[in-house]
């Protein structure tokens, strides 16, 4: 006779129900299985949305936007970093090395002082070269939040502001010419008035010579001192007219209406710009400046001024050039329908690698704090918007050549 269990059925063997009982708990741990992976893939499936968003709007600034460790490793970029450094990749390098192409941190790095002076944003203007151009970057380092004592990432932007830079330079540099141009118009106002007495009263003494001659004929003692007078009233009246000159060539300099465009004769505009360079010049060894002007009238429809202002820039970088133990030959001539400037030094020359980045705003071979290189780049929007060309050349050691080309004015 068998025993039986509490069920009925045999001692030592599963019912039924335990059978389905056990099923139905397995089935219930398989669909809330089923239900959190579900939801797990609902929730990465939003995460990944969340992502795919964040990256979208990083991607559509115009900026380059990295994310950077602690330990300055790039851990992501946005899209506008192959835009602008080409297509390659950045992440896991150095940020100093993928920028800058240095062996170790910026100074002063932005990142750095973000962290020790507990700024949420630091900024700070920068030279890089992109794509073998100088260009003005400014860099923001943003502190992201960390997680206990981890510090936090950085959100590394850099936005090339060298077109803004570029306009500030001119909005200055016009600011300078209108300030120019009120100084000028004060300078003819006090000394005008002055010359113009000073020479009219030696012309009336002028006038009074033949009296003063009369006077002193029969005194023979005195028979040199009509000729004295002469001689000094002569060097007065031309000393009064240079002066005048010299004013209306800063008039003509500083002029601040840059829509006055007028008959512009390139002989004139060197000859005044060597006028105003006198005292330099007066201090330099003589013929250091040689002269060949050409005897066709060079005239354009141009602004005298900002034409004077391409000759002083072209005449004071020659004169830095060759100091005072070389030559500066200026030569001016009419071509067919176009009149041509030329500039040449026996300076140090340039460099190769220099040649084509000469008229780039804020390129310069001077040292810190004797140029900050606008000079060449205005006088090439100048002589662009005047509708010519200017060029350089030149070989180290072998001094330099600029060459302005200019429509010339037809009858």
């Amino acid at each position: 006779m068998t025993k039986e269990n509490g069920s009925g059925g045999p001692a030592g063997s599963a019912s039924l129900n335990d059978i389905i009982g056990i099923e139905s708990i397995k089935l219930g741990f398989f669909k809330e299985v089923q239900k959190t992976i579900n939801e797990l893939k609902a929730s990465n499936s939003e995460l990944e949305r969340k992502r795919r968003d964040v990256q979208d709007i990083l991607n559509g600034i115009p900026d380059v936007v990295a994310v950077v460790s602690p330990d300055y490793l790039v851990l992501s970029v946005n899209s506008a970093f192959s835009e602008t450094y080409g297509d390659r990749d950045p992440i896991g390098l150095p940020c100093y090395k993928v920028f800058k192409g240095g062996r170790r941190p910026c100074s002063p790095c932005p990142l750095v002082m973000a962290r020790e002076e507990g700024r949420k944003v630091c900024r700070q203007l920068q030279i890089m070269n992109v794509d073998g151009e100088n260009r003005q970057i400014e860099c923001s380092a943003a502190l992201m939040p960390g997680t206990g004592d981890t510090p936090g990432k950085v959100l590394l932007l850099h936005r090339d502001v060298t077109v803004e830079k570029q306009y500030q330079a001119k909005y200055f540099q016009a600011e300078r010419m209108a300030t120019v141009g009120v100084l000028a118009e004060g300078v003819a106002h006090e000394i005008n008035n002055p010359l113009t007495s000073i020479s009219g009263f030696a012309e009336a003494l002028s006038g009074h010579l033949g009296r003063l001659e009369a006077c002193l004929k029969d005194d023979e003692s005195c028979g040199d001192l009509l000729g004295t007078f002469e001689e000094y009233l002569d060097i007065v009246l031309q000393e009064c007219r240079r002066c005048s000159e010299i004013v209306q060539n800063l008039l003509s300099f500083g002029h601040r209406d840059v829509r006055a465009m007028a008959i512009v004769n390139i002989n004139n505009i060197i000859l005044n710009c060597l006028k105003l360079l006198h005292p330099r010049l007066s201090a330099l060894p003589s013929g250091i400046i040689r002269l060949s002007l050409s005897e066709e009238e060079p005239c354009v429809m141009g602004h005298p001024g900002e034409l004077m202002q391409v000759a002083l820039n072209l005449i004071l970088n020659a004169l830095y050039e060759v100091r005072d133990i070389g030559t500066i030959d200026i030569s001016t001539r009419v071509a067919g329908s176009m009149v041509l400037l030329r500039v040449s030094d026996t300076g140090g020359g340039i460099a190769p690698e220099n040649i084509d980045k000469l008229f780039e705003p804020f390129f310069t071979t001077k040292p810190a704090g004797q140029g900050i290189g606008i000079g060449l780049s205005t006088c090439y929007n100048i002589i662009m918007k005047h509708g010519g060309e200017i060029t350089a050349s030149g070989e180290p050691g072998e001094g330099a050549v600029f060459e302005v080309i200019l429509p010339l004015l037809e009858e």
